[in-house]
């Protein structure tokens, strides 16, 4: 199954996109617990890369423990990833990001909450 894969030369190393991105599709659902992953060689390919850059980000993947290697299986993601503290870490780091634009421009919190009302798909603020 192809996926959409987003590198961007200038957001950091390659190793670190490719693990956010397979962080942001166990998040919103695109990629399950227990699924395996494209070999690193396949990945490679894919996004143009060399294939050790694919290796060290699975590796970095496994040692927070959202994969695991199955020798002569190819790696997946555990069945026991925490998808919904990945799914709000993300969302805490994005939040972080945005209170701090918030705060360099000297704004606040009624500017900020403004400014995620206008946001919102339909201009309203988002009811739980």
């Amino acid at each position: 199954m192809t996926r959409l894969w987003n590198l961007d030369v200038e957001a950091g190393p390659i190793y670190t996109q490719i693990v956010r991105g397979v962080e942001r599709m166990l998040a919103n659902g695109k990629m399950k617990p227990g699924e395996k992953l494209p070999s690193a060689r396949e990945l490679a390919a894919e996004l143009k890369v060399n294939p050790n850059t694919v290796i060290h980000a699975f590796s970095q993947l496994e040692m927070a423990q959202m994969t695991e290697t199955k020798r002569g299986l190819g790696t997946f993601v555990r069945e026991d990833v925490n998808v919904e503290g990945i799914r709000l870490r993300i969302l805490q780091e994005a939040a972080f990001r945005f209170w701090s634009e918030v705060q360099s421009l000297g704004l606040g919190l009624e500017d900020a909450q403004q400014a995620l009302k206008k946001a919102s798909p339909n201009g309203q603020r988002e009811e739980p």
